[in-house]
């Protein structure tokens, strides 16, 4: 699939994702639409595919407000091949020169819903998917001018991004959602040292907006005290398999792996974990974060964080040892910097 073919391509190219697509096609198969399960994603992913997105869907329905698209979108094309590049401009020039084109262009696909989505049966995802691509042109052009104002401010945007479009699938799909992400993303980041850098993150924002009931939200970490990680030494190299060094003694991983058993499930949630457990993984330990960038040299200063278990997640899942998923490719495609230009700034 195309959608799949930009860095870091193995982490949805590999063995263990076709086997769950597998399944979940034939868990689909005997079910109607509207009871069917989907794929969907939430990150702030290539600005320049998504322009294209849009204005394709538009052609089709609405060749008039395709014409704007391309005008309101153009704006955008002295940078398309370095996005990076805008946020330097509009820095310099102390105002967003494409900001009120690409916004006018989501008003005016929002204000069309009914026209638009009256070409399609019910089954068609055509308008919604135009709809989400149009809200992650605007998200970009804002994403890369906050790349000169700090990281915190661009981390934020991000992950702001991944919670609207969450509530936004959640809203027109309806039934529930898994979200399968970082533990840096979906661990409630006032408990870790995010807080101290002003950050948040998806699963603070899921904690702090779907809270209408107990339990609408579960946050399950992972963890693993050594084993195999695919992933990069850095953004767009080629992805190898390497050792995961043995967790240090100061960590949370350490505290796991001294039980001695090899995988569990620890529920962290009141009234189904013991009090005193809970009170103690309260304490502020060093927690790692491996992405698809790895660093074992640097490893204290470029993956671990403090956290507080409890307070961070409603369950842990670890596994003592852990193997790195079956990559069909280790090669990375060679692309457009476009492609991969919302690249997370931390590891």
């Amino acid at each position: 699939m195309p959608v799949f073919k930009h860095f870091p391509e193995w982490m949805w190219r590999n063995r263990e994702m076709q086997n769950f697509v597998d399944w979940l096609r034939i868990h689909n198969s005997s079910l109607p639409y509207e009871k069917r399960a989907g794929i969907y994603g939430l990150d702030l992913y290539s600005m320049g595919s998504s322009i294209q997105a849009v204005i394709q869907y538009l052609l089709k329905v609405d060749p008039e407000l395709a014409r704007d698209a391309r005008k309101r979108y153009g704006c955008l094309d002295p940078w398309i091949a370095d996005p990076a590049q805008y946020g330097r401009v509009a820095m310099l020039k102390g105002y967003a020169p494409c900001e009120s084109g690409v916004v006018k262009m989501l008003q005016d696909v929002l204000a069309s819903r009914i026209d638009l989505s009256s070409h399609e049966d019910k089954t068609a995802e055509g308008f919604f998917d135009a709809e989400m691509n149009a809200r992650l042109v605007r998200d970009s052009e804002r994403y890369y001018r906050s790349m000169y104002w700090g990281d915190a401010e661009s981390w934020n945007l991000r992950d702001q991004h991944m919670f609207e479009t969450l509530r936004r699938l959640l809203k027109v799909k309806g039934g529930k959602a898994i979200v399968w992400a970082h533990n840096s993303h979906l661990g409630d980041a006032r408990a870790t040292g995010m807080r101290d850098r002003r950050e948040w993150n998806l699963g603070q924002l899921c904690r702090e907006n779907f809270n209408s009931m107990p339990g609408e939200v579960a946050i399950i970490g992972m963890g693993t005290h050594s084993g195999t990680v695919a992933a990069a030494d850095n953004w767009d190299d080629d992805m190898r398999i390497m050792s995961v060094n043995p967790s240090r003694k100061d960590s949370w991983e350490r505290v796991m792996h001294d039980t001695g058993i090899s995988s569990f499930l620890l529920d962290l949630r009141p009234g189904y974990q013991d009090e005193e457990v809970r009170k103690a993984l309260e304490e502020e330990k060093l927690e790692r974060f491996i992405g698809v960038i790895y660093r074992p040299g640097t490893e204290r200063w470029s993956h671990y964080v403090k956290s507080s278990l409890s307070r961070q997640f409603d369950a842990f899942v670890w596994f003592d040892r852990t193997s790195a998923v079956q990559a069909f490719e280790v090669h990375q495609p060679q692309e457009a910097v476009e492609r991969g230009e919302t690249f997370p700034f931390g590891l």
